[in-house]
């Protein structure tokens, strides 16, 4: 059991700043210098490309993939819209340019994230980058838009993940605070079901998973909770024996974690196996989305709860075409046959920032660009958005448990909303059974 007063070994966790910066340096090195791309950036706008090209990193494939699923789905649907009627109207060209997108698989891997962003700024020139799913992309592509300095727009990534790569000239960060928004939603929820307030933490060894343990490993004693902490643990782990010992041990009723879908696959059949049940099971990032709990088997998803970024449930419509946030996923459902899920919401608003910064811009030139962004003040798909001096922007979160579903094997309720009440309860937080 970890002394939670202690403080964090290096070795346990990637130090993201570090990582960060070697990143976009080792990306930035391999695709040219910062000088020859001004040059080359301000040649092509000069040839009269008649496109404003946005660059995509996205996880297409690895273990985030399922955050990028939806990501061509919902990126054609929102440029049909925007570029209906030509596009959008840019001063240098003296006429209205339609939006194309290229989009780059990252693998999940955050060193091919930052080379995939070097890439898309000095070679396919981009006029704009949007960086989306988890600080494995986020953080190394914002990286690489600060070294390169070309406006980005990021979303889907901890806010305290985020910050710690900045100070952010270049890049604007719209989802919510681990510490403001994330922990009072989860032990919102546990305090909804008695417990003897002992938490047992199951994280990855990556920068989600060591934000995740010193937040809540800071937060929790002096709220009355015991933690059992046997450290963070690297992707592909297949033994939780040791863990599972310990939380049985140590009397664990409520287990926190975040962690990759595998990793939470091999460790919750683990613990029934060896006939661990605790009383809450709150886990983010496995537990988001409905093919990573159907994946568990049998019951074994039965009252999980999760954070809820993004549902059919949250009052907000498209600053494009007024549709709610319930048209987008069924439109999505009767496209692909397929259920909702939380990213779809954040792929949308995306383009809804740039769409409104760029009309607003009426230019590709970077800094009007950039400018126009900053000054964001838009109602979108996921709620309100508008930069604060540090260039970020916080979304609503509320919690969510999964229940057996109609249409679908498993549903995702709104079970609390204490933060938020415009977004409906559907549901009521039940223990694991």
């Amino acid at each position: 059991m970890r002394d939670v007063n202690k403080k964090e070994p290096k070795r346990e966790g990637l130090n993201r700043r570090s990582f960060i910066k070697k990143a976009a340096l080792g990306a930035a090195v391999a695709a040219g210098s910062a000088t020859g791309l001004t040059g080359l950036a301000s040649r092509a706008r000069a040839s009269g490309r008649d496109y404003i090209l946005v660059g995509r990193p996205n996880p297409s494939t690895g273990p985030i993939a399922p955050f990028g699923e939806a990501s061509p789905w919902v990126e054609e649907r929102v440029l049909a819209e925007i570029n209906k009627d030509g596009g959008i109207y840019i001063e240098e060209a003296g006429k209205k340019l339609p939006i194309k997108i290229k989009m780059v698989d990252t693998e999940s891997d955050p060193t091919k994230a930052a080379e995939a962003a070097s890439r898309l700024i000095v070679h396919d020139k981009v006029d704009l980058m949007i960086a989306l799913h988890t600080p494995n992309t986020v953080n190394p592509v914002t990286a690489i838009c600060e070294r390169y300095q070309i406006p980005c727009i990021a979303l889907d990534a901890p806010l305290e993940n985020w910050l710690e790569g900045g100070p952010y000239k270049w890049s604007f960060h719209s989802f919510w605070s681990t510490k403001l928004d994330f922990a009072p939603v989860y032990i919102g929820m546990w305090e909804q079901i008695p417990t003897n307030k002992v938490v047992g933490f199951v994280m990855n060894n990556d920068p989600d998973g060591v934000s995740f343990t010193n937040i809540f490993g800071s937060m929790l004693p002096g709220m009355g909770y015991k933690v059992v902490d046997l450290g963070r643990f690297p992707y592909g782990h297949q033994d939780f024996s040791s863990f599972i010992s310990a939380w049985k041990r140590e009397k664990v009723e409520i287990l926190l974690g975040n962690v990759i879908p595998p990793d939470w696959i091999t460790c919750w059949r683990q613990s029934h196996q060896m006939g661990f049940a605790p009383k809450v099971a709150t886990i983010g990032r496995a537990t988001l989305f409905p093919s990573a709990v159907e994946a568990l088997g049998g019951n074994l998803a039965n009252h999980l709860a999760t954070e809820v970024w993004w549902s059919p449930y949250h009052p907000f419509k498209s600053s494009l075409t007024g549709e709610s946030a319930k048209g987008l996923c069924d439109a999505w459902t009767k496209a692909t046959g397929r259920q909702w899920t939380q990213p779809i919401g954040f792929k949308y608003a995306a383009l809804e920032i740039a769409a409104n910064a760029l009309k607003r811009a009426r230019s590709l030139e970077k800094n009007k660009l950039r400018r126009a962004i900053a000054a964001t003040d838009l109602a979108t798909m996921v709620g309100p958005i508008k930069f604060n001096q540090k260039n970020y922007s916080r979304t609503p979160l509320v919690g969510g448990q999964w229940v057996k579903g109609k249409q679908f094997p498993w549903a995702l309720d709104i079970v609390y909303n204490r933060q938020h009440p415009n977004i409906p309860l559907t549901g009521a937080i039940q223990p694991i059974s």
